[in-house]
């Protein structure tokens, strides 16, 4: 029975520590992201990026979540930052939750779930990606992971974590 157990967890990808750690280079990938931009993290370098993964398009807490980012983009944008969406919907879905959401920032397509994979997000047997956010700071290195979000909250902590980032970054 315990063999059984353990062979099911790996098959679904618990157990795996392949998520990069705060310090390491921030995996890059070249992604179709809306308005039919190709998305290269390393042509961002220079700024931060706030580059967050969420399960599903249209659900409750993807949109409070894509919302509250919305909301606060302009706040965020101050602190040089980019913000960046990832989930495994395809284009035409990211479009779409873009539009209806009015959402400012790009949302990127990971159907083929590279993206999650190199971030070490893929949830559950690989169906979805964890909620979870990276900061990126300008040199391109992990400055910060937030692992258990609140999507009502995702916004203020990301602008308050980033400031004293780079608070930090100045002494």
């Amino acid at each position: 029975m315990i063999p059984v157990l353990l062979s099911m967890l790996l098959l679904f990808g618990f157990g795996k520590d392949d998520m990069p750690r705060v310090g390491d280079p921030a995996p890059d990938f070249e992604a179709q992201a809306t308005g039919g931009k190709t998305i290269r993290p390393s042509d961002l370098r220079g700024h931060w990026v706030v580059l967050y993964f969420y399960p599903k398009s249209f659900t409750p807490g993807c949109t409070t979540e894509a919302c509250t980012l919305r909301d606060a983009y302009e706040k965020i944008q101050s602190l040089g930052a980019v913000i960046l969406g990832v989930s495994l919907d395809d284009l035409e879905t990211q479009e779409r939750f873009k539009a209806e959401y009015k959402l400012p920032f790009d949302l990127i397509s990971d159907h083929e779930k590279k993206i999650a994979k190199a971030y070490g997000v893929l949830g559950l047997g690989g169906l979805y990606a964890k909620r979870i956010t990276f900061l990126i700071d300008p040199e391109g290195r992990i400055a910060h992971i937030f692992e258990k979000v609140d999507p009502a909250r995702h916004d203020r902590e990301v602008y308050e974590t980033l400031k004293k980032l780079q608070e930090t970054a100045k002494s």
